[in-house]
């Protein structure tokens, strides 16, 4: 494999880990390694331009037009990091998710910076736009979540909102599906399809995924467009997304609100002892308080191991951007 490849594969690897990691999207990763913008205009190849492509050059055209090898190598990456995440980071988020919650703080502050640097002239109107960026992704990271619904019409929505939100920085589609409420209907939705492959379950996720098609195609078109008439404008929008999406990935957090999701029920934790005799693999934490370290009831703070996390991160996004530039 060339190093090309090799490196391509390695940043669909950390998006896929991502995408395992509550809070944390894989748009962010892509942004932060530098593909996100042929990432998005790849996604947007996908309309008529694929069939433009097939009809003039066959397969071959149509492999170009989608950038086809771009996407076997992010994809396969990404797929190994999906693996990866399930075994390795859900172990730390179990047993050391200060410390990796730190790294991902850091990661996220160095990459605000590194995307702010790009643009050259910050008039008010870039302003304007960070800060909104700032106040939208904050805005969504405390919003409570409202109560789901199986009309159809919703369900669609959620799947176009829920697939455009991971083309977001800072922002992951399962935090949208919990936020509309729809968590507890498409997981176990894909649980009961897998398992005793449900008519009704096959129709409620055949209308997802129609939603998450037109959202994937449009929302693409969107972002393409934007970056290409106005560049700076977008960068500083994504910049106040990736500052504002900090508080959900704060690494000190008491939880304050559960979400059972056999019943869908939304329950507020009292105590922490109450929390902790919970059967946690019922239940989904959709509410919590960022708290100090001294503040932090649950469990081991690790402050120092946590700011060497942060710090590490902080840096790797650094020497990241050096070699790029090398």
């Amino acid at each position: 494999m060339s190093n090309n490849k090799l490196s391509l594969a390695l940043k669909g690897m950390a998006m896929g880990i991502a995408e395992v990691i509550p809070g944390v999207s894989g748009g962010t990763i892509a942004f932060i390694t530098g593909i996100y913008e042929e990432l998005i205009n790849t996604i947007k190849s996908f309309g008529p331009e694929a069939y433009k492509g097939y009809k003039d050059g066959g397969l071959k055209g149509l492999w170009e037009t989608i950038n086809g090898s771009f996407l076997v190598n992010l994809l396969g990456g990404m797929l190994v990091g999906i693996l990866i995440g399930i075994f390795g980071v859900t172990y730390l988020l179990d047993n050391y998710p200060e410390p990796l919650w730190g790294f991902f703080f850091g990661l996220i502050i160095a990459s605000a910076i590194v995307i702010g640097k790009v643009i050259k002239d910050w008039n008010w109107q870039k302003i304007l736009a960070f800060i909104l960026g700032i106040v939208v992704a904050y805005g969504i990271t405390v919003l409570s979540p409202a109560t789901g619904s199986t009309h159809p019409l919703y369900i669609f929505l959620a799947g176009m909102l829920a697939i455009s939100a991971l083309m977001l920085p800072g922002i992951s589609g399962s935090f949208i599906l919990l936020l509309m409420g729809m968590y507890t209907i498409v997981i176990p939705s894909i649980k009961d399809f897998i398992k005793t492959q449900d008519p009704g379950a096959f129709v409620l996720l055949s209308i997802f995924g129609a939603g998450c098609l037109l959202g994937l195609l449009g929302f693409s078109r969107i972002l393409s467009w934007l970056f290409k008439s106005y560049k700076e404008l977008s960068f500083a929008l994504l910049t106040g997304f990736l500052i504002g999406a900090l508080n959900k990935v704060w690494p000190w957090r008491n939880v304050s609100e559960i979400l059972n999701k056999e019943t869908g029920e939304r329950l507020q934790v009292l105590d922490l002892a109450n929390y902790s005799q919970i059967n946690l693999e019922s239940i989904k934490v959709i509410q919590e308080i960022n708290v100090s370290p001294s503040n932090y009831m649950m469990g081991e703070p690790f402050v120092i191991i946590t700011i060497l996390c942060t710090f590490a991160g902080f840096i790797g996004v650094l020497l990241l951007e050096r070699s790029q530039k090398a």
